[in-house]
């Protein structure tokens, strides 16, 4: 369906005094979708890093390029594919990962999952899922994806999420780069509340054989502190053995479900991480692997000599650093940097087809929707999810063509303007 289709079959639903409730204007989303919410999910969503200054910096950073629409082209015809590690997919976005989306869906991942079928767009599965990467691989179907990977302290727990994910079918490894802790979240601490601690979000480690293994050895000597015995302990624990994969009675009497989280927390991430590292993934895959925070053009340039097949330019949605560069003013010192050498991807503060029009003129190879689809789906589970995604692909298919454009390829900088006197930051002295 292009931009046109979509525009009608909204109108023509519309003659029917039926409309979506997911909005097309995806900067109303996050306000529709906090009702839909419960004030932990919420925060965890919607939540950045600090005061917030690295979320607006990247909606800045968009708003800093306008689009210089050119006349007289024949557009009638329009092609939004593009290539990605010898797949042509039909539109350049993908579904970045996200985490814990138990708390905003009961479906959960399986529901953007099958939207993503529906609609022909690649998904990138998070190592924080709700639902392991089996089940969402097998309501894809023949549908593309990916997995992301957080590099935990036990290398041999690496192996068996990449061995799984190699055998579920996805076409890349993406390594999250800027999460080896996390950031100073003011949402999430303000209300005490981290959804892993409570078995949320590690349906990759429960369902994972080595992580099992795990459970088995002596952790004493990195165990987690114990929580004072309240009311609201206990409540906890019921909760996190009723989100472990067994009964619930023979989960909560082994302690299995309490130590699978103290585990977890042990393991889950590794701030020690170097690019002495790589070669030792490298070696265990034939995956395509692409490296996601990426911010600096030196690190984008490493990270081609170091064999590495993508760059994902992230920030994480301005959760991990306040005060961190935007993600298009990136852009353009990183695109230089890799010269095509290998695809670049961006994140964090896309909210419509413009962004992504203006990403690509800068030299992104595709763009990743990441909150928009949490909010749809937050708002009207699978069924919304599809509304932003079909909504996302009108929207770029009409500013392609209305900017004089009738194929990707044709989409670069001169289609630009830089707004006169917008301070624009750098990552790449």
């Amino acid at each position: 369906m292009n931009g046109l289709q979509r525009q009608t079959a909204i109108y023509l639903q519309g003659v029917s005094g039926r409309r979506s409730p997911v909005s097309t204007d995806a900067t109303r989303l996050e306000g529709h979708a906090r009702r839909h919410m419960s004030a932990e999910a919420f925060a965890y969503i919607a939540g950045g890093a600090g005061t917030g200054r690295t979320m607006r910096a990247n909606r800045d950073a968009f708003d800093r390029w306008q689009i210089v629409p050119r006349m007289l082209r024949d557009v009638s015809r329009r092609d939004t594919s593009v290539e990605l590690f010898g797949r042509r997919l039909p539109s350049p976005f993908l579904l970045a990962p996200i985490g814990v989306l138990e708390m905003v869906d009961r479906q959960a991942d399986l529901a953007v999952a099958r939207a993503a079928r529906e609609e022909g767009i690649p998904m990138v599965f998070s190592n924080q899922a709700s639902r392991p990467m089996e089940a969402c691989a097998q309501a894809l179907r023949q549908s593309p994806h990916w997995f992301q990977l957080y590099w935990s302290t036990s290398n041999a727990l690496v192996e068996s999420f990449v061995s799984r994910a190699e055998r579920c079918g996805s076409e890349a490894i993406v390594v999250t780069l800027d999460t080896t802790m996390l950031g100073w979240r003011t949402r999430d601490l303000d209300l005490a509340y981290l959804p892993f601690l409570r078995g949320k979000g590690i349906a990759q480690y429960t369902s994972d054989p080595v992580f099992q293994h795990l459970l088995t050895e002596d952790s004493a000597s990195a165990a987690t502190p114990e929580p004072r015995p309240t009311l609201a302990a206990l409540r906890t624990l019921v909760e996190l053995t009723r989100a472990y994969p067994d009964r619930f009675w023979p989960a909560l009497r082994s302690g299995r479900a309490r130590a699978a989280v103290q585990r977890f927390v042990q393991i889950y991430s590794r701030p020690s991480l170097t690019w002495d590292d790589l070669p030792f993934l490298r070696e265990r895959t034939k995956l395509p692997i692409v490296l996601k925070g990426i911010l600096h053009a030196d690190d984008a340039a490493r990270a081609v000599d170091a064999g590495m097949d993508g760059v994902w330019i992230s920030n994480h949605g301005g959760r991990q650093v306040d005060g961190a560069i935007g993600t298009l003013d990136a852009l353009p010192g990183i695109a230089s940097a890799v010269g095509g050498q290998v695809p670049i991807l961006l994140d964090s503060g896309i909210r419509g087809g413009a962004d992504a029009f203006k990403a690509l003129a800068l030299g992104a190879t595709a763009v990743c929707i990441g909150r928009p689809y949490a909010y749809g789906l937050a708002i009207a589970g699978q069924a919304g999810v599809r509304d932003v995604i079909q909504n996302f692909r009108a929207d770029f298919d009409l500013t392609m063509g209305l900017a004089g454009c009738a194929s990707v390829e044709e989409i670069d900088e001169d289609a630009l303007r830089e707004v006169p006197g917008g301070a624009r930051a750098t990552a790449d002295d």
